[in-house]
């Protein structure tokens, strides 16, 4: 909006031209996401404070979260709200996919914050019920898989991708619709079992984000795709202006949510945030190459899975809690190590992911 209404001045004032590119405008955005962290913080922890919107803490978890109890939580408001206001000053908003991807922002925050509110009034950990909470998911993935399989202008609607070949695709068709649905409402829910100690989550998608910005912009620049044998995508290049205020959005929240936190994302947060990683994988035609980039997420979500299975057929647990991190701060290490340590682990596989434009 902002930016195109500058980009316009360019005739009387050369500079302005500038905000013609993709990557300045990326920058901008993820500068704005990030001040308005900064400026709409303080005012929305406070803000909750009064409200009383603070976590439950489970008390059969690490003891040190105890200590947690009262902290302020729906903080993905914050994020929200700079992702969105960013996005609409500096995106092209003639572009589908970016509507496409503030539908899956609101969507998943909508369910998200429901969860969060039943769960500060009731003072429980239950929130949403689960049928509810994943049928709504699963009907915004829906109307986003639809939305894109019947767009007239992808010449690859439903074609899934396989990194590390050279435009190996495989058509899957109708069911590229519910693979959608998977993929989206997966990740939306892998993140939010990642969030469970100070800053894990949102550090991790920051760093996700990155390196989705980069796919991002190479997918949509048909020289760099020909080079690199990469899909070319037209449109979604301008993607890489909502990566950026994603990327600004999770350093601002960051700020706030480092240990020890001031204040939880809770699932208006994680389930949002999920989400877009999810919407952006399917667009993008980089569902595989997700698993990479968030591979911590998977690894959470699976030691969930394992331990459950493992305890309904024998009876036993696998790890002395699930998700994964939590096994780790039982077994004594303090959770700035544990966060730092998957943060590590979450940039190297995020250098891996990108290695896939080169080895083809």
């Amino acid at each position: 909006m902002i930016g195109a209404f500058l980009y316009r001045l360019h005739e009387w004032f050369s500079p302005f031209n500038l905000f013609r590119y993709i990557t300045f405008r990326a920058a901008i955005a993820a500068i704005t996401a990030l001040l308005l962290s900064f400026i709409l913080g303080p005012y929305v922890i406070e803000r909750m404070k009064r409200l009383s919107l603070t976590q439950y803490v489970r008390d059969d978890g690490p003891k040190e979260h105890l200590n947690k109890t009262g902290t302020p939580t729906m903080g993905g408001v914050l994020i929200l709200l700079s992702i969105v206001l960013s996005v609409l000053m500096w995106g092209e908003l003639r572009n589908k996919y970016i509507w496409i991807m503030l539908l899956s922002a609101v969507g998943f925050g909508l369910v998200g914050f429901t969860d969060d509110y039943l769960k500060v009034s009731k003072q429980n950990s239950k929130g949403l019920r689960g049928w509810y909470k994943f049928g709504a998911q699963i009907a915004l993935a829906l109307i986003i898989g639809a939305l894109l399989y019947h767009d007239p202008k992808d010449p690859y609607p439903s074609m899934l991708s396989i990194p590390f070949f050279k435009k190996w695709l495989i058509e899957m068709g109708w069911f590229y619709i519910p693979f959608s649905i998977l993929v989206i409402v997966g990740s939306s829910n892998a993140v939010n079992l990642t969030d469970g100690i100070d800053g894990l989550a949102i550090g991790l998608v920051g760093i996700a984000t990155l390196a989705n910005g980069v796919l991002v912009y190479i997918s949509g620049h048909g020289g760099f795709a020909r080079y690199l044998n990469v899909l070319y995508l037209p449109g979604i290049g301008e993607l890489t202006v909502f990566c950026g205020a994603m990327f600004g959005a999770a350093l601002g929240f960051l700020w706030y949510n480092s240990y020890p936190a001031e204040i939880f994302m809770g699932d208006v947060g994680s389930l949002s945030l999920g989400g877009m990683l999810g919407t952006l994988a399917v667009i993008t035609k980089h569902e595989i190459v997700l698993f990479v980039v968030g591979g911590i997420f998977v690894i959470e979500t699976f030691s969930v899975i394992l331990q459950v299975a493992s305890f309904k057929l024998t009876g036993k647990r696998i790890f002395r809690m699930a998700p994964i991190h939590h096994h780790f701060e039982l077994k004594g290490w303090p959770e700035p190590k544990v966060i730092v340590r998957f943060w590590i682990m979450g940039i190297l596989l995020a250098l891996l992911s990108l290695t896939t434009l080169k080895v083809r």
